[in-house]
Formats: C-alpha cells, sequence, structure tokens
C-alpha cells in the first residue's frame, strides 16, 4: 500500500472528515478543554501543521492524521503541563503575535482498521521531515506510552525509562519514537486534565463512580480520582517528552 502524504492546507478536501475518521482514542480524553484552543481551528489556522494521508488503495479516503502546532517556549525546560502547555503556549503567542520558537507533536492517529500496519512511523517521519520544512530544528512530542494503560499503579517515571534488553524502551509507542531518532527527555506529569462531575464520568465511561477514591478506567494511564460527596472525579495524565533532533 502506497501513502500519499501531504498538509491539510494542500489538500483541504480532507477538512470535513478530518475528526470523523474511525480512531482508538477513550470518550474521557476528548473532554480535555484545553484541546479547544486547537481542534476547532486546525482546519484553518493550523492547516499547515496538519498532516493528512491516504493510499492508492483508497484514494479520498482519510488512512491517517498528524497534528502539530507551534508554540512559544519558556526557557530551554519543556514544560510540566506537556500537551496542554504546548497548546496553551501555541494559541497565545498567536493571539498576541508573538513568533513562535519551537513546534511539538500534538498526535498521530491511525484509521482502526489500518491499526498495526506500520503507518504510525510514516506519519512520523512525515512530521519530522514537515517540521524541518517549516525551519524547525527540533520536533518534540509529549508522548503517550501505548501500553502505559496496562499498568495505571506504575509511576510514569519508572515506565518511561524502561528498557529491553537491546536498550530500546519496552514500550512500543517509544521506542518507534527512538528508532526514529528521538531522545526521551523527562516525564510531563500533568500533561491532560480531564474534570468532570460524577454524571459525565459515568457518561464518558460506563463506570458507576460511586466511591470515593482512585478509580481505574479502561485506557487511562493512571487512576483518575473520584470524590463522591463533592461530585466529581479528576483525571491527570502524565506523558513523556521526547526530542527529535532536525540537523
Amino acid at each position: 500500500m502506497a501513502l500519499k502524504i501531504t498538509t491539510l492546507a494542500e489538500r483541504p478536501e480532507f477538512a470535513p472528515s478530518l475528526f470523523e475518521m474511525d480512531h482508538t482514542w477513550h470518550e474521557f480524553l476528548l473532554e480535555d478543554p484545553i484541546a479547544d484552543l486547537f481542534y476547532p481551528f486546525a482546519t484553518t489556522t493550523y492547516a499547515e501543521y496538519v498532516l493528512v494521508a491516504d493510499s492508492d488503495e483508497e484514494p479520498g479516503r482519510l488512512a491517517a492524521r498528524a497534528c502539530m502546532i507551534p508554540f512559544l517556549a519558556d526557557g530551554p525546560e519543556l514544560p510540566d503541563d506537556g500537551w496542554d502547555g504546548v497548546i496553551r503556549s501555541g494559541w497565545l503567542a498567536r493571539e498576541r503575535g508573538e513568533e513562535p520558537d519551537g513546534i511539538s507533536a500534538l498526535e498521530i492517529s491511525v484509521r482502526r482498521d489500518l491499526q498495526g500496519t506500520g503507518l504510525s512511523s510514516l506519519m512520523l517521519a512525515a512530521m519530522r521531515e514537515r517540521a524541518a520544512a517549516l525551519g524547525h530544528r527540533e520536533l518534540v512530542a509529549p508522548v503517550r506510552p501505548n501500553r502505559k494503560h496496562l499498568e495505571p499503579r506504575t509511576p510514569m517515571t519508572e515506565y518511561a525509562f524502561r528498557t529491553r534488553a537491546d536498550g530500546l524502551p519496552h514500550d512500543s509507542w517509544l521506542r518507534v519514537h527512538v528508532r526514529a531518532g528521538a531522545k526521551i527527555v523527562k516525564v510531563a506529569p500533568r500533561s491532560m486534565v480531564v474534570a468532570g462531575t460524577l454524571a459525565e464520568w459515568r457518561q464518558w465511561t460506563d463506570l458507576p463512580f460511586d466511591r470515593p477514591g482512585p478509580v481505574e478506567v479502561p485506557g487511562a494511564l493512571n487512576s483518575v480520582h473520584c470524590d463522591v460527596e463533592q461530585d466529581y472525579a479528576v483525571y491527570v495524565e502524565p506523558n513523556v517528552w521526547v526530542s527529535h533532533p532536525l540537523t
């Protein structure tokens, strides 16, 4: 299967279906309010930073997408608020008329029926190429390890730096990044924050949320904190910062 990868700006016909692709994101992850500073504008303001792919077998049908955002770095350290932090920084830079000096990946999503076919690696390579073409010397990414949800009680500071016998990361998605030339930098301990009433969490997860304390939610990288008396639950997701040198 030959893949054609372009920017959304080059192929605007994909804009109406960009977020209708059958994906594997869990519903609660779509409730991070910071996402509203990027996704409603992805097809317009950020079209040059969104990559779309279709195949020669199914031309015109979205196979995968990848999103990046330019942001204003606040010193040499990558932010502890990871995904939320770069989206907020990118938004503020644009609103203030400031020139971003960094670029971050936000996601690579592959259509559900094409998972496991190697498209994510191709999209990552295309992101690196696009970031370099835009003049950046580094692409950073707050990576969501794809096997961490199987170990919600393991601290991310332990999981992120776990390696196999060959020295590569234990986690397969982190391994893809390292094989592409990235270096694991640090953990972003509060990369995404999702808060909601207990009724909302029940709707998002089909779980009862009727007892106080930690709740293990399928797909979550660690526990959701539930406060029954105060009628809310909060999920704070850690991600892993990686850096891709582009020169």
